[in-house]
């Protein structure tokens, strides 16, 4: 297996690692506030706190990969590219999966 397809890999995991970070967002801020789950999802400080958490880890694993594998690659802006549709597509649908669990069928009025 080569580099670009292991760092693709990565990726994938990392995306999936990411949504389950960002969907355990809303449990924490709920046992914090004391706020139901369904009321902190509503918040959009919730939303971006979930985007900014994806963000910071995609960041995070740039850096590390680009220390590892920049002299490996012929072109470094690879490794920034490689995986990035994957992993937020990985984050979002393991977010919202998680989340639907968590907060299971709302209750009719």
């Amino acid at each position: 297996m080569d580099i670009l397809t292991k760092i693709y890999w990565l990726r994938v995991a990392l995306g999936g690692i990411a949504g389950l970070v960002s969907a355990a967002l809303p449990v924490v801020a709920q046992s914090v506030t004391g706020n139901s789950v369904l009321a902190q999802m509503s918040e959009l400080n919730t939303l971006l706190n979930s985007i900014t958490i994806a963000l910071l880890i995609y960041l995070v694993s740039f850096y590390l990969l680009k220390a590892k594998y920049v002299a490996k690659i012929e072109k470094p802006s690879k490794i920034m590219s490689m995986g990035i549709f994957i992993y937020f597509f990985t984050w979002l649908v393991v977010m919202v999966l998680t989340l639907s669990v968590i907060i299971g069928p709302i209750p009719a009025t």
